[in-house]
């Protein structure tokens, strides 16, 4: 059986922008195909996670010759996996950690059945509750899928919520959640936080906790630094913009395993060349081509280049390549913040968890810890350990970790790892006795922020210079995607970009509704406010 697309009869495909007929004088024929074939195309992508990733397959799907560059020595970038060996020799992976592979990440969907047409090789997670420190928990199990009502029904059944509660909701504020148009949000909401317009709606404490909190640190950030046009964003992706529900797949199997492996494999059979543990110094042009890319030892020459790098890398690849670009665009990419540190801690307990514990809990209100995840509930390489040893693998995350400090310091990290080990013990108690077999922790600064009023001056796919695009999560482009989505989405749409060039046929993008389901009381609105 094959993944089909999309169950939401109200989903939106995009049209890639049309080829451009090459200027040689095979126009004469009539065909710009018999033009493109005499003149091979060769791209070089610079970066291996999702957005390098759907870019460099999208290109190689339509016959051009791509190089993909990876500085690290895996696939995946934020979402990649590496070696780890337990103290004892027995061999295991380690990653950043927990990623949910929502039902509407359409583009990431597409891009994996490349290699897994059924998708096998995710399995869903029937739940994902929500617990506050007393004791409340929300639950998305069950409800309807269909918007608005599965946010309706979450509200009606959710603790923290009450009738007398739901009566003082700001109806007026709270408009912006359910009439989402991307950029239009953008326009109307990017300069206030998060937290002035959760403030403004007036949700009650709890809620606040529980229905926002966990998903916009999902931002990496808390809701005082986080554009109120991002948790709209995701309020209409998540909730009222799409009927496929609120549930989640997770790979069965480590990502490099389940995930990326195969995808290398499928890029060679296309003809690529993927090279990892090979990072990029300059790119500039000139060379035998239009762009000379330069390597440790090395140089590749190419008509194109895709940059998916990570906010950091962007910013010094820019930095470092003096003739890229205008000078204002350039200031851009200069701007992009990243979001504080966050640590991903992940133990390997000699005792199980208790049967009944989730695969993934998320948490609001316990200090700095933010979601809980039992690997071994899912992922075969943990399942297997801990069948064999009788214990658990579980992973502590802590988001926008600092204390307090400018920008955190990994010297935190390990009263940070403390503080979510008591937080583990005091949710599930039976974590306590167990012995630590293993303890890793990750402490990372490379996740995009998107701050209030940073969406205006935010680069986009297309830059100043045509055979230059850019793709990941922190670039801006104008649809309703966000996180692991927006990465893929704006590495097919660079790769459009370049194929139209080139006189290739894209590929259509796929999106829940750009539009809020309850558009009309928008128009209301404006004409009342008028």
């Amino acid at each position: 059986m094959t993944w089909t697309g999309p169950t939401d009869p109200r989903a939106e495909r995009h049209a890639p922008p049309a080829p451009v007929r090459p200027r040689t004088p095979a126009d004469l024929t009539g065909s710009a195909e018999i033009a493109d074939q005499r003149e091979p195309r060769r791209v070089a992508v610079i970066g291996g996670g999702i957005a390098g990733l759907s870019a460099a397959t999208a290109l190689a799907e339509r016959g051009v010759e791509v190089c993909l560059l990876e500085k690290e020595q895996y696939l995946g970038g934020r979402v990649g996996a590496w070696p780890h060996r337990l103290p004892d020799g027995t061999p295991a992976t380690m990653s950043r950690g927990f990623h949910a592979f929502f039902r509407q990440y359409y583009n990431l969907r597409s891009l994996l059945t490349r290699t897994d047409a059924a998708l096998d090789r995710l399995t869903p997670v029937e739940d994902y509750p929500l617990i506050d420190t007393a004791g409340r928990t929300d639950t998305f199990r069950g409800l309807p899928r269909r918007p608005p009502w599965n946010a309706v029904a979450f509200a009606l059944r959710s603790p923290t919520f009450t009738v007398k509660d739901l009566l003082r909701l700001d109806p007026r504020a709270a408009l912006p959640l359910a009439t989402v148009r991307v950029p239009e949000v953008y326009h109307q909401l990017d300069t206030t936080t998060a937290a002035e317009l959760l403030d403004a709606v007036n949700f009650p404490a709890a809620a606040r906790h529980l229905a926002f909190e966990v998903f916009s640190r999902s931002f990496f950030a808390a809701s005082e630094d986080l554009s109120a046009a991002e948790l709209a964003v995701m309020f209409h992706l998540y909730f009222l913009g799409s009927s496929e529900g609120l549930l989640f797949d997770v790979p069965t199997d480590t990502f490099d395993a389940a995930l990326w492996e195969p995808l290398r494999h499928h890029l060679g059979r296309l003809g690529a060349e993927v090279r990892t543990g090979t990072p990029v110094s300059e790119v500039e042009p000139g060379g035998d081509r239009r762009y000379r890319v330069h390597l440790d030892g090395g140089a590749v020459d190419v008509d194109a280049v895709v940059i998916a790098a990570e906010v950091q890398g962007l910013q010094q690849l820019v930095r470092s390549s003096p003739r890229l670009g205008t000078t204002e665009w350039r200031d851009q990419v200069a701007a992009l913040r990243t979001a504080p540190p966050f640590l991903a801690h992940r133990l390997w307990l000699d005792q199980p968890v208790a049967p009944e514990r989730p695969a993934f809990l998320g948490t609001g209100g316990w200090g700095r810890l933010d979601n809980i995840s039992v690997l071994n509930r899912y992922e075969n390489q943990a399942r297997q350990w801990a069948a064999t040893s009788g214990g658990s693998v579980v992973e502590l995350h802590a988001y926008a970790a600092t204390t307090g400090t400018a920008a955190g310091s990994s010297a935190e990290v390990p009263e940070i790892a403390r503080e979510l080990e008591d937080q583990l013990h005091a949710i599930y108690p039976e974590t306590k006795a167990a012995g630590v077999v293993d303890a890793v922790s990750l402490w990372r600064d490379d996740c995009p922020l998107f701050a209030p009023g940073s969406f205006a001056d935010r680069p986009t796919v297309r830059t100043p210079d045509p055979g230059i695009v850019l793709a990941g999560d922190t670039i801006r482009i104008d649809l309703p995607v966000a996180l692991m989505e927006r990465a893929a989405t704006t590495g097919l749409h660079a790769a459009n970009l370049l194929l139209a060039g080139f006189g290739r046929t894209g590929h259509t993008l796929m999106t829940v509704p750009n539009r809020g389901r309850l558009r009309g009381l928008s128009r209301f609105k404006s004409e009342e406010e008028s």
